[in-house]
């Protein structure tokens, strides 16, 4: 039985998780328009895919926020049912990000592509990762104090968003010291496996939430 101080709690850390959602869709939103024009305009095609993918992470936000509003208008509905929503919109968006990560690896392979040196990438990378791991640290708080799976995945999802900053930014400086271009597509290719892995987690979860 859920006491008066715990649906306090309860109910504080699902505003919580509303305000983490509207600021990755948000900052993910603004990101992604960014890094899509510069990639555009210095013809770096990791900078624009990676722009590309922050538009991903922004509908998993929107699952995300979806379910929290309609959990905290339905609070007599048990939550089985829009957390079910939400974790196939979380793993919809994992399929698409490996999707968006394979076409962007073997179009590079393919073309021989070199990433770009450019300040523009280097600059949002560092801040992508300052930014999103913040993100992830408060969605998992989040996620573990509402026993939420759909939280905890998008918090993943987040944190592959990092791994591709991490890529984004290391597929610069190596080539820069070294002029191995292949670099940001075999970093790509290894991101696929785990973005697989979870969007299938996400789906599995969701299957089990109907038994």
């Amino acid at each position: 039985m859920t006491t008066l101080a715990q649906a306090s709690e309860q109910k504080r850390f699902y505003q919580y998780a509303l305000w983490l959602a509207f600021f990755t869709i948000f900052y993910n939103t603004v990101e992604g328009l960014i890094s899509v024009y510069l990639g555009v305009q210095d013809e770096a095609l990791t900078l624009f895919g990676f722009g590309v993918d922050s538009f991903i992470e922004v509908i998993s936000g929107v699952g995300i926020m979806a379910m929290v509003i309609r959990i905290r208008q339905n609070p007599d509905t048990p939550r089985g049912r829009f957390e079910r929503t939400a974790l196939r919109v979380t793993g919809l968006s994992f399929y698409l990000l490996s999707g968006g990560l394979l076409m962007t690896a073997l179009y590079n392979l393919y073309v021989g592509h070199k990433p770009e040196t450019t300040l523009s990438g280097t600059i949002i990378s560092l801040i992508s990762i300052a930014v999103m791991w913040a993100l992830v640290a408060g969605k998992r708080r989040v996620g573990h104090a509402l026993n939420s799976s759909p939280i905890l995945a998008d918090a993943n999802c987040t944190m592959i968003c990092i791994y591709m900053s991490v890529v984004l930014l290391a597929s610069s400086l190596i080539y820069q010291f070294t002029g191995f271009g292949l670099v940001d597509s075999l970093g790509a290719l290894g991101l696929i496996y785990f973005s697989v892995s979870e969007g299938r987690e996400s789906f599995e979860k969701a299957s089990a939430l109907e038994d």
